[in-house]
């Protein structure tokens, strides 16, 4: 073994280390951002899903988070409650998009049954307007948060039939309080995904640019929210579950559009 002067032989590991490439910037999408969704969602779309992949917007709403995404970078297919697709029950074919974008009501009051006690009212009523048409959303036993939960796995499920392997499924959500408990939805919904195959790829943290108002406030036990998440999940399992996208489709595939 010749070691020509060196502490170590010629071909040792510690003579042949893989040097690192690159550049040293700050110029790098951050996980923390204040401002509003349609500033940070082109930022996840560049991080997370290739130019010309073929993405539902299941909650279009007012198309909020692509007012900034340039026309025609992706093949947006655009639905909601608002234009009868179902988020639960989705027209597309098994296994044919590329990514799925997931942006429900995230608050138990939409989930009541009396109009009067609806969550978004007030400065809240547009918020209101795009995602529930105005009204409650009822579904059945589930009452308030566990409703919200409910909808949010409800979903996953139909999320996981419709993704190709390794498809990327981008999720808004919000912690709350709910019966004066606090609960860490972001947490649960990430529990609940990974049972269904899904990894979490990716977390955002949007903060608020103004503080929120509260009306009648007597006295204040939780800090009021003013964050929400994007959680960016990707589809890893490789064979399904019999409950996760085993339902016939009762309709052809198709894409539903919105207003843009």
């Amino acid at each position: 073994m010749n070691f020509q002067g060196h502490l170590f032989p010629i071909n040792s590991p510690s003579l042949n280390r893989r040097r690192q490439g690159g550049v040293a910037t700050s110029d790098v999408i951050i996980s923390a951002h204040i401002g509003g969704n349609e500033e940070l969602f082109p930022q996840i779309l560049a991080l997370h899903v290739p130019k010309g992949s073929k993405v539902a917007d299941i909650t279009w709403g007012k198309g909020v988070f692509w007012k900034q995404v340039p026309e025609g970078q992706y093949e947006i297919l655009r639905s909601d409650i608002a234009t009868g697709v179902d988020c639960r029950d989705l027209p597309y074919e098994h296994g044919s998009l590329d990514c799925v974008v997931f942006d429900p009501p995230y608050m138990e009051g939409f989930f009541r049954r009396a109009e009067g006690h609806l969550a978004g009212s007030g400065t809240h009523s547009a918020f209101r307007q795009s995602y529930s048409r105005g009204t409650g959303i009822h579904n059945g036993a589930a009452k308030w948060h566990a409703a919200v939960l409910d909808l949010y796995v409800e979903a996953g499920k139909e999320v996981a039939r419709v993704l190709k392997e390794n498809g990327t499924f981008i999720v808004k959500c919000q912690d709350e309080v709910s019966a004066n408990r606090q609960w860490l939805t972001h947490v649960e919904i990430i529990n609940s995904y990974k049972e269904m195959g899904f990894y979490a790829r990716d977390l955002f943290v949007l903060v608020r640019s103004n503080r929120p108002a509260v009306s009648r406030l007597i006295k204040q036990v939780h800090a009021r929210k003013n964050h929400s998440y994007f959680l960016v999940f990707q589809k890893t399992f490789s064979k399904r579950s019999p409950q996760v996208g085993s339902r016939k489709r009762s309709h052809p595939a198709k894409s539903s559009r919105n207003k843009s």
